[in-house]
């Protein structure tokens, strides 16, 4: 059964300034090459005339870096494939729509969010479901899922706002 999880993030920049930062390809290089995985590629970074955004990129993590209990259903290195969809700011305000997908895995991960402003800064809020069709464990890698998202939430938020910084100076 598919579990539901809802993460924030807060960013020390305008939501502007967060949302150009996505749209800039060396933002995207830069933040991959920090992600921690053994491979990571952007695959595609489109940008439409009226500001909206569509990232699509590829994280390798190695088979000896995963836990037990997912080797046990996935052989060989993890490929996760991820594409994200920003749309142009709005009214200060920007909506979002994430998916993730382990080619060869009976894995996904659906979402979506709203980036707005936050005090002196702005914040993500998203509602992601993850779900794996695995009978009797499903749930236990739903869960082991859920945890990774948070903690790549915190790692990403703080590499932006980061960015934001070095950038204003």
């Amino acid at each position: 059964m598919p579990r539901s999880f809802d993460l924030s993030a807060n960013y020390q920049g305008s939501v502007t300034q967060v949302h150009s930062a996505f749209a800039d390809e060396q933002y995207w290089l830069a933040r991959l090459a920090d992600s921690g995985a053994d491979e990571a590629t952007l695959d595609t970074l489109d940008l439409s005339a009226d500001g909206a955004i569509v990232v699509a990129t590829t994280q390798v993590l190695r088979a000896d870096r995963m836990p037990g209990f997912v080797t046990q259903f996935h052989q060989g290195d993890l490929q996760i494939k991820r594409e994200e969809k920003w749309s142009a700011v709005v009214a200060d305000r920007s909506t979002a729509s994430v998916a993730a997908r382990i080619p060869g895995a009976p894995a996904s991960v659906t979402g979506s969010g709203n980036l707005v402003p936050d005090g002196a800064g702005s914040k993500a809020d998203l509602k992601v479901t993850v779900e794996v069709k695995i009978p009797l464990v499903g749930g236990k890698v739903e869960g082991f899922i859920g945890t990774q998202l948070v903690d790549l939430l915190i790692s990403e938020q703080r590499f932006t706002t980061a960015w934001i910084l070095d950038r204003q100076h």
